[in-house]
C-alpha cells in the first residue's frame, strides 16, 4: 500500500457541477510502512480528505495539503533522507505533524530539525491529533510565508540545546540567543496572551514549559521597564535555564500526576547539571550561569539546590523563579485541565516569604491582563 487516497471530488448534476458537501481539508500523511500509512489515514478519513505515500515511494505530493503528518522511524537515516527530499514541498504546508516511535530529547530534536510544528508520540492519540489538524493554522495574506515563525524558530532552538548535551555536541548559544530575541519582538508586537495560546495550542512537555517560561519572563521584563541590555540577559536565562532537564528521562519529566520522592530527586538534579554544562561557556556569562543554577532557590532559603537565602539571590533569578512557577502551573498537560490565570496568580501570592513581594505584586498586570 504505497499510496492511499480518498480525496472526494464535486458530483455533476443536470449538465452542472454541484459540491456535495463543504471542502474538506487536505492532509498528506507520510510513513515508513504500510500499517502505520493505513492506521494514520483511517483516523483522518471522514474529517479530512486524505491522501498517503509511504517514504520509499516516489515523491507523488501534487498539491499543497493544508498539513502533513509524518509517521516514522527518525532513527532510520533513509527515513530522514526520504523526508529531506519532500522538505521543499512540505516546508509549503502550514502545519507539519510528526508522530514519533521514540520520544527522545534527540528524536524531537530530529524533528524539528526536519520542519516538525507539532511533535506527539506515535502512540497515536485521536483525539489529540484531530484537534491539532482542526486548530486554525496562523493566518496569513494569501500565499505569502509568515514572517514571524517565532515559535517554531524557538522550539528548534531549544531541541537542538537538549540535543547537544545528548550527543556531546557544540551548544550554539548564539543561535538560542537570536530564538529569545525573536520571541522577544514577536511579544512586543502581538501580546502575552497570544504568545500563551499559541505556544499551549502546538507543544507539549518540557519544550512548552521552556517557550512559555522565556514568553513570560519577557513580558514581565518588559512590563518592568527593563532596557535592552538587561532584557537580553533575561530572555536568554529563561531559554537555558532547564538546559540541566536533557539528562532527565523524558518518563520522568513528562509523567502524568504527581511524582515520588525518588523521581523527585532526580528532577532537582537539573539545576546544577545545567550549571556545569554551562560553566566554562565563554559566551555565557556568570549571570546567566547565577540563573539556571538559582532560579529553585526562595527567599526563605527553602528552595534547591544551595537553600540561599534573600541577599544572596539575584534580580534576574527573582524575576525567571515567578515567570518559571507560574509558566509551570499555566501549561497545558494533556492529563489534566489548564489553570486559569488568576488561579495561578493567586498561588504566587501565597508564597508568602519564598518571593520577592513587590515583584509579585507588579506581575499582576503580566498574569491578569496582558
Amino acid at each position: 500500500m504505497q499510496n492511499v487516497r480518498t480525496i472526494p471530488g464535486p458530483v455533476k448534476s443536470g449538465g452542472g457541477i454541484r459540491e456535495t458537501e463543504a471542502v474538506r481539508p487536505f492532509v498528506h500523511v507520510l510513513a515508513d510502512t504500510s500499517d502505520k500509512l493505513a492506521g494514520v489515514c483511517s483516523i483522518l478519513e471522514g474529517k479530512f480528505a486524505v491522501a498517503g505515500e509511504r517514504l520509499d515511494a516516489d515523491a507523488k505530493l501534487s498539491q499543497i495539503p493544508s498539513a502533513i503528518v509524518i509517521r516514522a522511524e527518525l532513527r532510520d537515516v533513509d527515513n530522514i533522507a526520504a523526508i529531506k527530499k519532500r522538505a521543499g514541498r512540505l516546508a509549503k504546508a502550514k502545519k507539519r505533524i510528526f508522530l514519533l516511535e521514540h520520544t527522545s530529547h534527540v528524536g524531537i530534536s530530529q524533528a524539528y530539525a526536519l520542519g516538525a510544528t507539532l511533535v506527539l508520540p506515535a502512540t497515536i492519540n485521536r483525539i489529540r491529533l484531530l484537534a491539532a489538524l482542526a486548530d486554525p493554522a496562523p493566518a496569513s495574506s494569501g500565499d505569502t510565508p509568515q514572517p514571524d515563525n517565532a515559535v517554531e524558530t524557538a522550539a528548534t532552538a531549544i531541541a537542538s540545546m537538549f540535543a547537544s548535551i545528548t550527543l556531546g555536541q557544540p551548544l550554539d548559544v548564539d543561535g538560542t540567543r537570536e530564538a529569545g530575541r525573536r520571541i522577544a519582538d514577536h511579544i512586543t508586537q502581538h501580546g502575552l496572551s497570544e504568545w500563551l495560546t499559541t505556544v499551549r495550542r502546538h507543544h507539549e512537555g518540557t519544550y512548552q514549559h521552556c517557550l512559555l517560561v522565556t514568553g513570560v519572563a519577557i513580558d514581565f521584563g518588559l512590563s518592568l521597564g527593563v532596557g535592552r541590555a538587561d532584557l537580553e540577559r533575561l530572555y536568554t536565562a529563561a531559554m537555558f535555564h532547564d538546559i540541566g532537564k536533557a539528562q532527565i528521562p523524558l518518563a520522568i519529566l513528562d509523567k502524568p500526576g504527581r511524582l515520588n520522592a525518588e523521581e523527585r530527586a532526580v528532577i532537582e538534579t537539573h539545576p546544577v547539571a545545567g550549571y556545569e554544562f554551562l560553566n566554562g561557556h565563554d559566551k555565557i556569562s556568570p549571570e546567566i550561569l547565577d540563573t539556571v543554577r538559582h532560579h529553585h532557590e526562595y527567599l526563605d532559603g527553602s528552595g534547591y539546590p544551595d537553600a540561599l537565602c534573600a541577599e544572596s539571590i539575584g534580580d534576574v533569578v527573582r524575576i525567571l523563579t515567578i515567570s518559571d512557577i507560574f509558566a509551570a502551573l499555566i501549561e497545558h498537560r494533556h492529563y489534566k485541565p489548564t489553570m486559569p490565570r488568576a488561579e495561578a496568580y493567586n498561588i504566587l501570592c501565597g508564597m508568602n516569604g519564598k518571593l520577592e513581594k513587590a515583584l509579585v505584586t507588579s506581575f499582576k498586570h503580566v498574569a491578569l491582563t496582558r
